[in-house]
């Protein structure tokens, strides 16, 4: 699965969650799923376009 599809799945529990133990969870997922895409922007600039199919 690809980041940005990892993260607009985050993004859709997140908004559909009640549970305020889950909500942390997920956003903590959240959190670390842009780090990696940060890390990879850094690391390898010419590949994070195709992680996030935007290129």
């Amino acid at each position: 699965m690809a980041l940005y599809d990892h993260i607009q799945e985050l993004r859709a529990e997140l908004s559909a969650s009640y549970d305020p133990a889950e909500i942390a969870q997920i956003e903590s997922e959240l959190a670390a799923a842009w780090a990696e895409i940060e890390r990879l922007a850094k690391e390898r600039p010419e590949e994070i376009a195709g992680e996030l199919r935007i290129g």
